[in-house]
């Protein structure tokens, strides 16, 4: 059975680490470098940068910053945001990235999610599905940072991404987003059962009980969380311990406190 990941996201905007709630993402937390060094101590599985404005403002990634940032990084690194070719990805790839996240490009040119997994493998495409409710109260895939619905419903576009060989989906709930209320199980369990690759849940998780959720009734292979570690005194390997403890294997903890 593969184990379950704990997953940090760290948005970035402009010159540091942003969060917000709903996608609005304007409280700033820190910078990039301190929290990948941080994180580098704590046992997390892996990290995952997401540079929020990068596409909206029709950046290139910033390759240059992501080659020191992945010099320092000792887990794999997922970077996101400006990605709209396969020389973009192959750059990433270069500059020390581990994985690609790919959002907006894959409703735009989805043949580029294909040339990817042809290129550099599945196992480092990672498509990102934001979803929110339209005005009907259905579940909608979203693009551009939430701003633009694409008319694509989450589970026809998993499926969609899946055939074309993406690797994961982080499936990202809007209207949870750093409310730490809990991630949205429905629409996990919805996407998770309908694809046979991983399902990273990302959005609401104010607590470890939140993850197990995630896992065991919403079926996610992994979660990705950001509020919960910058706001609260949680941390990831507290958060692996808990979930060993429900039963769910995890990576590399020891379960037993420490006297």
């Amino acid at each position: 059975m593969l184990k379950t990941r704990i997953i940090p996201t760290l948005l970035w905007k402009d010159v540091g680490l942003v969060k917000g709630v709903a996608f609005d993402s304007w409280r700033r937390i820190g910078t990039v470098m301190p929290a990948v060094k941080v994180y580098n101590t704590r046992q997390v599985d892996e990290l995952m940068l997401l540079d929020i404005t990068a596409t909206e403002q029709q950046r290139e990634p910033d390759y240059d910053t992501i080659n020191e940032i992945a010099a320092e990084c000792f887990v794999p690194l997922t970077v996101g945001g400006g990605i709209r070719t396969i020389d973009h990805i192959k750059d990433l790839l270069r500059a020390g990235a581990d994985k690609v996240c790919i959002n907006s490009a894959a409703f735009d040119t989805p043949e580029l999610i294909a040339e990817a997994a042809g290129k550099f493998g599945t196992q480092c495409v990672v498509v990102s599905l934001d979803v929110a409710k339209n005005p009907a109260g259905e579940y909608e895939c979203v693009s551009l940072s939430g701003k633009r619905f694409t008319g694509r419903p989450p589970e026809e576009w998993a499926r969609r991404m899946e055939e074309l060989g993406a690797g994961e989906i982080l499936l990202t709930s809007v209207e949870r987003d750093g409310t730490m209320q809990g991630y949205d199980i429905p629409l996990i369990k919805q996407v998770a059962g309908l694809v046979s690759i991983p399902v990273i849940a990302s959005g609401g998780a104010g607590n470890y009980h939140h993850m197990y959720e995630a896992i065991a009734h919403g079926n996610a292979s992994a979660v990705a969380a950001a509020s919960i570690f910058h706001f609260t005194e949680q941390t990831p390997l507290e958060a692996k311990q808990y979930l060993g403890s429900k039963g769910v294997p995890v990576r590399n903890i020891n379960l037993r406190q420490p006297a």
